[in-house]
């Protein structure tokens, strides 16, 4: 398999503070790789650096084998590198339409872009029910399924959903999981950021577990769901 995403010493200063300390893995594609960690762990600055949201100190970020660093955001959505972030981040006063809109605002093809909002409503057949309402009026689960079609909505080659299960409820991150493995299977390449690392690493062909800034553990993913350090540290057994 090709890999998509290649990270290499990646190191990130984050408010003073040296967040990602010299982090390497990959993600190939037609992969579901899931990075897990306890909160502060760095995962979520590392997405953000490999997004051109923040700088990186040092290390290399490659995608389709060239190295991506210091590119803009809105230059690796056109690439086919799109982010679902933490916090969902939705035009609250925006519909459901316009937000799914916003995120194919790379594209001209405007036929292929209403099928693929239609698309999205097959999946989030909630938000089609919803289409003309206001985000900002959603419930956090409903927001989490319209951040998700957003970022499906540029046709990315590679999707970074960072922590798309926080603070939903339990019937609601069944959802959720289920919408991933239903996108990967649909043949988009995730990276899966979770600090749920039961569900993350149930649904991932490989996982990286992250600890103070560095992987301190990587291998398949249903073999690290058995490893006794990881349940002990991740599963609290």
């Amino acid at each position: 398999m090709n890999i998509l995403l290649k990270v290499t010493g990646l190191k990130v200063a984050y408010g003073g503070i040296q967040a990602v300390k010299g982090v390497d893995f990959e993600v190939r594609e037609g992969e579901l790789v899931s990075l897990i960690g306890s909160n502060g762990a760095g995962k979520t600055t590392t997405m953000k650096a490999i997004t051109g949201i923040l700088p990186v100190n040092d290390g290399d970020i490659e995608y389709l084998g060239r190295s991506i660093r210091g590119q803009g955001p809105w230059d690796l959505v056109k690439q086919g590198l799109a982010m679902v972030p933490e916090g969902r981040g939705v035009f609250a006063r925006m519909t459901i339409v316009e937000n799914l809109q916003m995120g194919a605002y790379i594209r001209n093809d405007k036929a292929q872009v209403l099928a693929d909002i239609d698309r999205v409503f097959t999946i989030f057949p909630r938000l089609k029910e919803r289409r003309d309402q206001l985000a900002g009026t959603l419930s956090g689960g409903e927001q989490q399924m319209l951040a998700m079609g957003r970022g499906l909505m540029s046709r990315p080659k590679v999707l970074l959903l960072d922590e798309p299960s926080m603070g939903l409820s339990p019937l609601m991150v069944d959802k959720i999981f289920e919408v991933v493995r239903e996108v990967y299977e649909q043949g988009v390449t995730i990276l899966l950021v979770e600090q749920n690392a039961s569900r993350a690493l149930g649904i991932a062909n490989r996982g990286y577990v992250m600890d103070s800034g560095l992987v301190t553990m990587s291998g398949d993913a249903k073999e690290m769901l058995n490893d006794p350090k990881v349940r002990a540290a991740y599963l609290g057994e």
